[in-house]
């Protein structure tokens, strides 16, 4: 006799006062499990499957599936035509082998419902208005309604469409459906309070300021979705304050900052953390979490080395996982090094061919131990920085024409800076 029987992937109900409500525009699809001990060899099996009205049990409808494997649930379908919405119906199966019936299996009871809801839920919210700015951080807690809707059982959201698929059904040991309950997903599924109630959410908006929309829709006990409705409110900013020690850190300084939440934060959904990213220095990695004070602030030391700019951005961090919109602190650096010239003068003409010139280097910024240098993409030269942190160089060209000397300085870290092109014309 059939065992682990489902009706469209959902568990038989015996119970002929809570019977299984399914959808069944196109169709029943049931199964059960041929027993191994029906035939003595384990050879393929016929499974057949018998529904009818609970209110006329003798309007039988019968359908076959041949070649089953014994211990391998084998689903069959039955047709749409004998199936009317609203109706409850009673199925049973057996197993059949070389022209002996098994007893016929537990009888299971279904309800065919094809009838979508036709109410769309209402959606209100006490804390995040619509059409409004709303201060961020703080879970938005929403009332879904089924507006008295004695067909609506429950509610699917989310933040972005497609809504997530309904009842994903996997297939364990035998073929047997390991079937998802939707409503033990709450961040997408909750049940309504009463058939035609209400339930009540609390979900964290997505990061970021700016509009924001929740997608609704109605469920009956079939899972028959209604139409989709929305609702749109506004986030106002919440992006942490970034500020540095000394209002202009210098380069290649240890430089500390101070993160605060956005204004009112705080009381609202206490800040535990903060993400630091550094863009633009010769240093990348991943973004380091600095855990937050009691009053929300934190405290953190970057080294500033991007050497045509920094910046530091920074994004807050709730306890229940809510994330701020990013803070941003930046700055520029200009870390060329200076070139002047006794005879060859920048962008314009000087000396001659066999005619020797100096030029002297010197920085824009500190900790500057060396120069590197190139005449027209020739050779690289290095020279040692003095104690003022300068170098000269001489040089006598050897015909005339246009030039590019191109110059970048090197800190006593091994940091290669900005380079400058200097360009001037030999007569």
């Amino acid at each position: 006799m059939p065992t682990d029987l489902f009706n469209s992937q959902k568990k038989c109900s015996t119970d002929a006062d809570r019977p299984t409500y399914v959808s069944a525009a196109t169709g029943l699809g049931v199964e059960g499990i041929p027993g191994t001990t029906d035939t003595a060899d384990n050879s393929l099996v016929t499974a057949q499957y018998r529904v009818w009205p609970v209110v006329s049990p003798s309007s039988v409808t019968t359908v076959t599936r041949l070649n089953a494997l014994p211990g391998i649930e084998a689903p069959a379908t039955l047709p749409a035509a004998a199936l009317a919405d609203g109706q409850t119906y009673a199925w049973q199966t057996q197993t059949v082998a070389d022209g002996t019936a098994s007893d016929w299996s537990a009888t299971c009871y279904v309800t065919i419902d094809n009838t979508r809801p036709v109410t769309m839920p209402a959606i209100s919210s006490a804390n995040y208005q619509p059409d409004v700015s709303n201060p961020g951080g703080a879970p938005a807690e929403f009332t879904l309604s089924a507006g008295g809707d004695d067909d609506v059982t429950g509610f699917e959201y989310a933040w972005l469409q497609p809504l997530p698929i309904i009842g994903i059904v996997n297939l364990g040991d035998h073929g047997i459906p390991q079937v998802v309950d939707p409503y033990s997903k709450p961040q997408y599924f909750m049940r309504a309070d009463v058939p035609g109630g209400s339930a009540t959410v609390r979900l964290v908006p997505p990061s970021g300021s700016g509009p924001k929309t929740l997608w609704v829709r109605s469920l009956d006990r079939a899972f028959n979705t209604s139409e989709t409705t929305s609702y749109m409110f506004f986030v106002g900013p919440t992006a942490p304050s970034v500020t540095p020690a000394v209002p202009s850190p210098e380069f290649g300084e240890p430089t500390e900052f101070t993160l605060r939440p956005a204004p009112g934060l705080q009381s609202r959904n206490p800040v535990v953390s903060y993400s630091v990213e550094t863009i633009g220095g010769q240093i990348y990695g991943k973004p380091v979490e600095v855990a937050a004070e009691t009053d929300g602030t934190a405290k953190v030391t970057v080294v500033l080395d991007g050497i045509y700019g920094e910046a530091v951005q920074v994004t807050s961090k709730s306890a229940d996982g809510w994330v701020s919109d990013m803070g941003r602190w930046s700055s520029t650096y200009d870390t060329t090094p200076t070139v002047v010239s006794d005879v060859y003068p920048e962008n314009g003409p000087g000396g001659g061919a066999g005619v020797p010139g100096s030029f002297t280097f010197t920085p824009k910024v500190k900790d500057v131990a060396s120069y590197t240098y190139s005449f027209n993409g020739g050779p690289e030269v290095t020279v040692t920085a003095g104690d003022d942190l300068s170098a000269s160089v001489d040089w006598i060209p050897a015909t005339d024409g246009f030039y590019d000397l191109v110059v970048y300085a090197t800190s006593s870290s091994g940091a290669q800076l900005a380079p400058y092109d200097y360009y001037f014309t030999v007569n």
